[in-house]
């Protein structure tokens, strides 16, 4: 079987047309969502991540290994940004493992209270920079495509990207 490039026509230019408005809203409102935990929270986009999956974790606690797969990061990424996490007082390191190794990470008191009033501005910013300007019937549209999107690119149970189509 061809890869999807091989298999692949040209685009239309309003196909282009398309894609390139797509991007470019994709990237704006990123770096507008990204400005506002910046500007309103003092945190960043990847320290937002990392508090809110400890926060969802049971015990606001896990390990280093288990992080590093909920946010499909490398372990050095992970590492470094746990480094300037408890340098900030957000995150400390737990779980004594073998040779004394702490293997696992788990909210402060100040990460816990971070991440409780970044969620509430985030919150804030999705539904006026997105959500408010989409009709119900638009909303329904985009959730379908995305699970469609997802589908093909992640079909469940297998973990590999669908190649078939």
């Amino acid at each position: 079987m061809l890869p999807v490039m091989a298999q692949s026509r040209t685009l239309e230019p309003e196909e282009w047309e398309l894609w390139d408005a797509w991007m470019r809203a994709q990237r704006l409102l990123t770096r507008e969502l990204d400005r506002g935990l910046q500007r309103d929270c003092g945190i960043s986009k990847a320290e937002f991540s990392v508090l809110v999956t400890l926060w969802q974790a049971p015990g606001r606690e896990m390990r280093v290994g288990e992080l590093s797969e909920s946010l499909d990061w490398e372990k050095s990424r992970v590492s470094h940004q746990l480094t300037r996490m408890e340098n900030r007082g957000f995150v400390e390191r737990t779980e004594r493992g073998a040779g004394g190794r702490r293997t696992g990470i788990g909210l402060t008191d100040k990460g816990r209270s971070a991440v409780q009033s970044a969620v509430l501005v985030h919150a804030g910013n999705i539904r006026h920079y997105f959500l408010d300007m989409l009709t119900p019937q638009q909303a329904e549209a985009l959730r379908a495509w995305s699970g469609q999107l997802i589908e093909r690119i992640e079909p469940r149970g297998s973990g590999a990207p669908d190649d078939a189509g």
